[in-house]
């Protein structure tokens, strides 16, 4: 039991009450919770919230529940914060500040965003200074950057602009945030005055602000802009991690130097799989399918373990370079060979291995025996050699066992219906999309791993 309030109590000397206590009141449990928080351990927490269950303790009180969410959120459990936060009526801020922190720390910026609703994320700054609550640093950068990515300059300016008014200034993760984000929402040019900007202001940046950067110049096709950010790694001794050569790699593929890309590769000391899969993508995305294969040969040759993207890496080059017998050989012994299961990806690049070749009847036998379930990638892949090949009823016939099966993939539907949009049978467009919806296919944008909260933060 707690008996000084002024301590702040840990799991440590709170678990024995917890255990044998049949008694705890709700001062109690939010005690051990806060506890919980800050210890950061899954077990504890979910030790707590069962002998809250079991205590008949009133769950709807709402101190309680935020309480919970900050738990699981603190312990990175994200679905259970959500489902407790899901049926927290009127969550207050300090659920909605723990959600959107959590959800920005492992990465999810556009659910951090669908939390606190982009509409009403400023309305959620004033609840908290009316509570006597300032939002963290998690909580601006998360916002930050989702108005970013989704491509809101003005919003993310103003918000970037406000912090510094709210008494936090901008450290090096939020102009990273910033960086990052306007990249990630096709803001290119608005990314590089963001970064002279941080330049001007003395900030350093480091090898995750050149990482974010980077991308911008393949955005804008200019490799003038790249090389010169690529000097300014040099003269600022930054960190060259597999991150940033695998960037530069990147962006050197992408503005067509495949020389410039070889030249970061063989300057990279130590090599892992990431830099090679690099390399190896790059010449496949040139048809240099010959340089891939022989590079992916001195990988396995220096005993550097292939993993599921370079094999990825080297199916497409296959598919771009006509290799379909050596394409097939390499899918058929991955397991033996590499030890590596075949993953959609992989289904994938043999898909359009066969279609690009004109082997659209081998794909199409190659489909309806996959273990796995159909994908938008692949019937995508299948539909549109269909299209090249003029196979359109092997597109219609794969569509009828689409549904058939019930597998309820928009994606290759939508792709058939384009095909015969394409032709102008507008009558056909008419009849697929009438299949859909008679059959409840629906295209939907899902959030990853979490359910968007469609309610506005009271």
């Amino acid at each position: 039991m707690v008996q000084n309030p002024t301590l702040t109590p840990t799991w440590e000397n709170m678990k024995y009450p917890l255990l044998s206590s049949a008694n705890l009141s709700p001062r109690h449990f939010s005690s051990l919770l806060q506890s919980c928080i800050k210890s950061k351990a899954l077990k504890p927490c979910k030790q707590v919230h069962g002998k809250l269950l079991a205590s008949g303790v009133d769950m709807n009180s709402l101190s309680l529940k935020s309480r919970l969410v900050g738990v699981y959120a603190s312990c990175a459990d994200l679905i259970s914060a959500e489902l407790i936060f899901q049926e927290t009526q009127n969550a207050n801020v300090f659920a909605l500040n723990w959600m959107i922190s959590a959800m920005a720390f492992n990465g999810y910026y556009e659910q951090a965003i669908g939390v606190g609703m982009i509409e009403q994320s400023l309305v959620l700054f004033d609840a908290m200074k009316l509570e006597g609550l300032r939002p963290n640093d998690f909580t601006w950068n998360a916002l930050i950057a989702g108005y970013a990515r989704k491509g809101l300059c003005d919003g993310a300016f103003a918000l970037f602009s406000r912090m510094s008014e709210e008494g936090l200034p901008p450290d090096l993760v939020t102009w990273n945030a910033m960086i990052s984000g306007l990249v990630q929402g096709q803001c290119a040019v608005e990314a590089l005055e963001v970064f002279r900007d941080m330049l001007i202001a003395g900030i350093k940046p480091n090898h995750v602000t050149v990482t974010g950067l980077l991308p911008a110049c393949a955005l804008m096709n200019s490799i003038q802009i790249g090389k010169e950010i690529h000097g300014l790694i040099y003269r600022m001794v930054l960190y060259m991690n597999v991150f940033v050569t695998s960037a530069l790699i990147d962006i050197y593929s992408k503005c067509g130097s495949v020389k410039d890309a070889r030249n970061v590769f063989n300057e990279i000391p130590i090599k892992n799989v990431a830099s090679w899969n690099a390399m190896i993508g790059c010449y496949g995305k040139h048809g240099l399918v010959d340089c891939a294969i022989q590079l992916f040969e001195t990988m396995q040759d220096r005993e550097m373990q292939a993993n599921q993207v370079t094999l990825i890496c080297v199916l497409s080059a296959c598919s771009h370079g006509g290799l379909v017998e050596k394409g097939l050989t390499i899918f058929r012994c991955m397991r033996e060979m590499y030890g590596i299961e075949a993953s959609k990806e992989h289904y994938a690049c043999v898909v359009d291995l066969l279609c690009r070749s004109g082997r659209v009847d081998d794909a199409y036998s190659f489909v309806k025996e996959m273990p796995i379930r159909v994908t938008d990638s692949i019937i995508g892949a299948f539909f549109n050699g269909c299209k090249v090949h003029n196979r359109r009823y092997l597109a219609e016939k794969i569509a009828e066992d689409i549904l058939r099966m019930k597998l309820n993939r928009p994606g290759g539907l939508v792709t058939l219906s384009n095909i015969h949009a394409s032709e102008g049978e507008w009558e056909e467009v008419e009849n697929v999309r009438k299949m859909m919806k008679e059959k409840g296919v629906h295209k939907n944008l899902v959030s990853v791993g979490l359910r968007r909260r469609t309610s506005s933060p009271k």
